[in-house]
Formats: structure tokens, sequence, C-alpha cells
């Protein structure tokens, strides 16, 4: 691709030359530029790409740079400059542009919300395979679509990750995208250019004030998806909203798409009655506009039938009928590290999740408890809180725990660059009074779950948060080999 090409978004630019030069890479990262590569300069949480400006453009180390600031900018520098407002956007639609537009004609599908979107991505991609329409997923266990897996770094990529991605997704017959879409992805524009056809809100509860700061503003990022994101495919737009959550009743959308809600109340357009739960699955039944159904979910809890039902939604919108998202459903065993069930011989009910948030632990934990009925079976909890995050979530985590566990066994997460003893300090300052006798700390987490193993009974169930499907454990400035899952299985 030439450079006049790949800049023809922006007619401010005066290429000179170098319009007619090939471009071999676009990048923001100052480590791989050489002769054909357009750099941009990002302005980051933490760093600022405008510092290697003078080394790069002294050194002709680029065909190109994209700006905010030309003030760093060397006199001696040759190739093409493009000074703009916001080089966050320019990125977006620049990687759009290298990458040939690839998200065009995809169905693309875009879940924020607090908790429940690697979930409901997961049910997208499993209905809509069985429509017929090959469906990709990007988000936090990993980028995949159909056999093929990239490994996933973030939530939601930069927009060069995830162009290259779709680009890959297309190429390989994918006919729809759901990705996960994380708010600080909206705030920091890697998704500005994405068409979304259906947008959905799961939920809204405290986390990411570390970065967001106040829940308002935390709020103000996830509602872009709707009020300015949605509504630039080529397809008829649908937001699918959680009815029973009452900041999401807030939610502006943008003029003209169609706005579906789901939830129990019987005004919602997807309502849904339970027929049945256990630690087995769910029986429900839901009303929609293309009719009802009763569904068998074989996943636990009341939160993965708010996700069935928004995920039932979303597909509806592509055309999919009732019967296909129904027969879908039923063959829905989780995703990875969703409140994952451990196979066992000892009879305990052992579920892996990655709850991180107080309102993740509280919905998990009351699901468990009430589906284990008047059992006398004990609920464990084991969970830890990731260093160098939003602290102020730690004692209420520890709360949360605390109103549906048995027993409390609090050990490390990823604890980072914090001193593990000191984060379950934090997390211990939420726990009641009254609970003195039913909490153990235990900072190795590979001793704690065995802890709880050696302590539970019979058709006890272990829960273990936080962590999910992550396979590492970051301890200091190191990434170790660590799976909740494979280490609990080992040990039975």
């Amino acid at each position: 691709m030439k450079l006049a090409q790949l800049l023809s978004p922006f007619p401010e630019a005066k290429l000179g030359a170098a319009g007619d030069v090939e471009v071999t890479s676009l990048t923001q990262d100052s480590r791989r530029c050489d002769a054909g590569t357009v750099f941009v300069a990002i302005r980051g949480h933490s760093a600022d790409g405008h510092k290697f400006l003078p080394e790069l453009s002294a050194q002709n180390k680029v065909l190109a740079l994209i700006v905010e600031d030309d003030a760093d900018i060397s006199p001696a520098f040759t190739g093409a400059v493009l000074k703009v407002p916001n080089t966050r956007h320019a990125l977006d639609r620049l990687a759009m542009q290298f990458y040939g537009d690839p998200a065009q004609n995809l169905f693309c599908i875009g879940v924020t919300g607090t908790n429940g979107k690697t979930t409901i991505t997961y049910m997208i991609e499993k209905i809509l395979n069985r429509f017929g329409l090959p469906c990709g997923v990007i988000g936090t266990i990993d980028h995949h679509l159909l056999e093929r897996k990239w490994v996933s770094q973030l939530t939601t990529p930069d927009p060069l990750t995830l162009n290259l991605r779709l680009r890959e997704f297309a190429d390989a017959g994918a006919r729809a995208a759901a990705f996960e879409v994380s708010s600080h992805a909206l705030d920091q524009a890697r998704v500005e250019s994405l068409p979304f056809a259906v947008a959905v809100f799961t939920n809204f509860t405290r986390d990411h004030l570390d970065y967001h700061v106040s829940m308002e503003k935390y709020f103000a990022a996830k509602e872009r998806l709707f009020n300015e994101l949605l509504g630039k495919s080529k397809w008829a737009s649908v937001a699918v909203l959680n009815a029973d959550d009452p900041w999401i009743k807030k939610t502006k959308v943008r003029e003209g798409s169609t706005v579906w809600w789901y939830g129990r109340g019987t005004d919602a357009d997807f309502s849904f009655r339970v027929i049945k739960e256990d630690l087995n699955g769910s029986l429900f039944e839901v009303k929609t506009p293309r009719g009802t159904a009763e569904i068998a979910l074989p996943c636990t809890g009341e939160h993965n039938i708010y996700n069935a039902v928004a995920a039932l939604a979303a597909s509806l919108a592509t055309g999919c009928s009732l019967q296909t998202a129904k027969e879908a459903l039923a063959e829905f065993y989780g995703a990875p590290g969703r409140l994952e069930k451990v196979v066992n011989q000892r009879n305990l009910h052992i579920f892996v999740d990655y709850a991180h948030t107080d309102d993740a632990v509280r919905t998990v934990g009351r699901a468990l408890k009430q589906l284990k009925g008047n059992s006398k079976a004990k609920i464990i909890t084991v969970f830890g809180c990731g260093g160098d995050r939003d602290k102020g979530k730690r004692p209420l985590m520890a709360l949360a725990a605390s109103e549906f566990s048995d027993r409390l066994i609090i050990t490390s997460d990823n604890p980072r660059s914090e001193d593990p003893l000191q984060i379950i300090a934090d997390i211990r300052a939420g726990v009641p009074q009254a609970w003195a006798g039913h909490l153990e700390s235990e900072p190795d987490r590979k001793k704690a779950l065995a802890l709880a193993l050696q302590t539970a009974r019979e058709g006890d169930v272990i829960l273990v948060a936080g962590k999910g499907h992550e396979d590492y454990q970051i301890i200091g400035d190191k990434k170790f080999d660590f799976s909740d899952v494979k280490v609990l299985t080992e040990m039975l």
C-alpha cells in the first residue's frame, strides 16, 4: 500500500514524493520502526509516544509521523508529517485502511458491561455457528474462529491488532464477529471504526475506578457504545439492554436504533421466567418478539440465564430463528473460567470463576447458595485481589464473599508489584468481626487451594474466584504458569 493511499482519509496530509513510497508497517511502537514505517505517536496512560519523535526524525528512521504536537520533530526529517487533534482516532482509521476495512462485511456485535461479556460472546458464537453464520470472537480469553485460536493480551485489543485479526477472520470465512468491548477500549478509541450492528449492555457495577475515577465516568465510557458507535453498520442497528439494572435504564441510545430490553419483568421485550435451577443447570421460559420458548441451559446460576437471554436477543437480530438459538444454548456448557466445573470423584461441587469484583462475587455466590438449597453442604470460597489495581474494591469483595460463604480462604491473585500480605490485609478489613472463626489467610495460592480441598466434605461447594481462565500468576515483574483448574485437577 502506498503512503498516499493509507493517508487518503486525511486530505490535509502533505506527502510530497513520500506519497508514492510503499508502506511496510504501521505502528505505535518505536522499537518496530524502519524506512517503510508509519509511526503514530500515542499519548498513553503512563507513557507518551511523542518522546520518541526527536530520535526517529533526526535519524530519518520512518516514512511518516502521525502526531498531535510536531514541536519535537527534527528539521532533518525528510518524511511526511501529519498533525491531527487526536492520534488515537487517527490510528483507528489508519488501521482500518491498512487492513482493507475488514469489518465492512461482518455482522459485528459488541458486548459491554462489568460482568458477563465473555460468556455472552461465547453464547452468541455458539448460536450463530449453528445458524450457519461463522462467528469470530475477540475477548479476554483469546481470539478465535471455529478451530483457529490467537493469544489475547487485552479484553479489547488496540486498533492494529483488532483490524489484523478481523482481516484474518474475514479471509478465513467469518461472516460475523462478537467483541468484548471494555470501558478502557471505549475511552481509548480502540473500536471507533467498527460497524456495530448490535450492542449489548449486560450490567453495571463498580470496577476499574483506578482508571475511570468515578462511577459516572465509568458509565459514560460504556455508554459511548450505544450513543456514538452503534448505527454505522449496513444492517439495522439494535441495542440490547438489561432492564433490571438501574444504571442501564439511564442509557442513551443513538436515534434510529431499535431498543430491546431483557429481564424478569413482563414488560421487557425478552422476559424470562425460571422454571427450575440446580447445580447442574437451569430450565427457563423466555418470551420474545419472535415467540416463546422453553430453554434448557446446562450452566449454573441465574446470572447465566441473563447472559443466555441477552445472547439470544443479539442473535435474533441477525435473522436467526428462536428454535436455532434454543438448540444451541441447550449444548452450551460455559466459557473457560466462567463458573467452570472441575470434575472429581469426591462428590464435591467445585467451580472456578473469573469473578473479580464485589458484584460478580456476590452474584455467583448467591446463585450457588440458592442452588444448594437446604442441604447441609458448606460453601468454601477462595479468592484474592490483583495488585496495582483498584484497592477500594478489596474490602467490598470480602464483604460480598462473607454473605454466602461458610468459610473464606483469602489468598493471592496476581499481586504484581504489591506485597501480597498487604493486599490480604486490605481484603480482611471488609470481613465482619463475627467472621473471625471462619476466615483463613494463605498467600500461596496453591496451598490455599489445597487447604480448601483438605477441609471440604462430600457434597460441599468450593468456589475459586478471581483468575478464572488465566493460566498464569504475576508476582513482581515475573509471570509464572498457574491455572486454578489445572492445579485443582492435579490435586484431585
